[in-house]
């Protein structure tokens, strides 16, 4: 069983703040640039809307700050009174393992230039193990929002399952390239997780014969999250 951590919040954020745009390229930016630049935005709308972007994305201050000054610029807003020393909170058993598994197999894990194995990259953009910088914010909001109730794509604040398997395709292809059968990405993380530990969580010789088949491969439908409370 997962437990999210409990934190104090902040008086929620209105969405309103944030000048996301539904979806195209936004002017001067590449298709690639332009689909990290929607998805990073849904996520921070998402965690303003609860109140605390360092609790609900799983970054520090520092780190919350430069996402937003570089990927985010229009959410400038969110950043006032947020305190320069503010971590991002207590974490979940397995979130810390997610983390590692994600930025294990992000893009730029084969680029290693430098990485200092600190536990997590500086103010300067410096990697760990060799992540780039947006794939360690990704895996550390991946792994922060996994702890949620809903579907992933949902508590990621994206408007539907397609672009969560996008970004996991553009950032994380050796990871995604394993779920062959389209098993539900929150599912597929920790059976990954378990599989590394050794822990066999499947009574079933095989999925096709197992009675929660449904639980993990069903569809992921349902209302994006931002789209009600906007």
């Amino acid at each position: 069983m997962i437990h999210a951590p409990v934190h104090t919040a902040r008086p929620a954020v209105p969405l309103a703040t944030l000048a996301i745009p539904d979806e195209g390229p936004d002017e001067g930016l590449d298709e690639g640039d332009a689909f990290d630049h929607h998805v990073l935005a849904c996520m921070v709308a998402i965690a303003g809307s609860e109140g605390s972007l360092t609790a609900g994305l799983g970054l520090s201050a520092a780190e919350v700050t430069r996402l937003i000054e570089t990927r985010v610029p229009e959410a400038r807003g969110l950043l006032v009174g947020l305190n320069d020393d503010q971590g991002p909170g207590e974490e979940a058993l397995e979130e810390e393992d997610l983390r590692a598994l994600l930025i294990e197999h992000g893009a730029s894990a084969s680029d290693k230039h430098g990485a200092s194995g600190s536990n997590r990259p500086g103010a300067c953009g410096s990697d760990r193990q060799g992540a780039g910088e947006i794939e360690f914010w990704l895996a550390a909001i991946l792994a922060r929002r996994s702890l949620r109730p809903n579907h992933l794509w949902q508590d990621l604040g994206l408007r539907a399952r397609s672009d969560l398997s996008g970004l996991l395709v553009r950032h994380f292809p050796g990871l995604a390239a394993r779920n062959v059968q389209n098993m539900k990405w929150k599912k597929f993380f920790y059976r990954e997780l378990c599989r590394r530990e050794g822990v066999v969580v499947c009574k079933a010789p095989h999925c096709a014969a197992c009675d929660d088949h449904a639980h993990c491969f069903g569809g992921e439908d349902g209302p994006a999250l931002l789209a009600l409370r906007g």
